[in-house]
């Protein structure tokens, strides 16, 4: 009996020094993640980003899918509310608006999170003005474990929710068409509205803006000669540091 009670009392032992080890082994594989965003545009300026660590099920967007609530109120207006309440229900880790306000063109933006083992996936979301449901995004990508500094470039997307009529209005309530606004002051007014709705209802790459050279009429309220676009629109580097 003394033998099967200290055998007993070492295999208790030993399983609660392999849990705490475990334990330790986790906490000490959390890692500093620093994310650096740059504005590569000419005049387009992004909203306040929204950069996040989170478990590889949760979605802030995803391509060839119906836009959310939450991603078309971003996409339209840069409201974060929506993607912010939705990352908090999924327990995510995130750094919203790590520039103070918009992302001029040539201008970066740098955030730190500590990503978890779970939360090894990053994304990263704004509103792209002047466009009418355009945002720069990255979707869920798998964080690297070894420490490094990683480089990724970043394409524009059409959220798919709204006509691309390229008209400045001030409005950017979900549903609502128009422009917010251009925080560059390079636009014009007097557009009659260039496009209908899109062919893709989807989320899908962005065409890029038209513009045109009429400063007080014409089709858009955008300048061909600033505000045109091409991806990729954003560099991104990932610094991933020791656990």
């Amino acid at each position: 009996m003394k033998t099967s009670l200290s055998l007993r009392a070492a295999l208790l032992s030993l399983s609660l020094g392999f849990s705490l080890g475990l334990s330790g082994a986790a906490s000490a594989s959390d890692q500093t993640v620093q994310v650096e965003v740059t504005n590569l545009t000419n005049g387009t300026y992004f909203t306040p980003l929204l950069i996040a660590a989170h478990a590889p099920n949760v979605h802030l967007f995803q391509l060839g899918t119906p836009a959310s609530t939450s991603l078309q109120a971003m996409a339209e207006g840069g409201d974060l509310s929506g993607l912010i309440a939705d990352l908090d229900d999924a327990g995510a880790t995130y750094v919203e608006n790590p520039a103070g306000g918009a992302l001029a063109p040539d201008s970066t933006a740098t955030a730190s999170l500590q990503v978890d083992r779970p939360a090894r996936r990053l994304s990263i979301t704004a509103m792209l003005v002047p466009t009418n449901d355009g945002f720069v995004g990255l979707n869920g990508m798998p964080i690297p474990v070894r420490p490094g500094v990683y480089t990724v470039y970043l394409n524009g997307y059409d959220a798919g929710t709204e006509a691309n009529d390229e008209v400045i209005t001030g409005g950017g309530a979900p549903g609502e068409p128009g422009i917010p606004g251009d925080p560059g002051g390079n636009s014009g007014t007097g557009g009659t509205g260039l496009a209908g709705p899109d062919n893709n209802p989807m989320v899908h790459i962005h065409r890029g803006v038209i513009g045109d050279l009429d400063p007080t009429g014409g089709p858009s309220d955008l300048d061909a000669t600033i505000h045109r676009w091409l991806n990729p629109v954003a560099k991104v580097v990932i610094t991933v540091g020791r656990p």
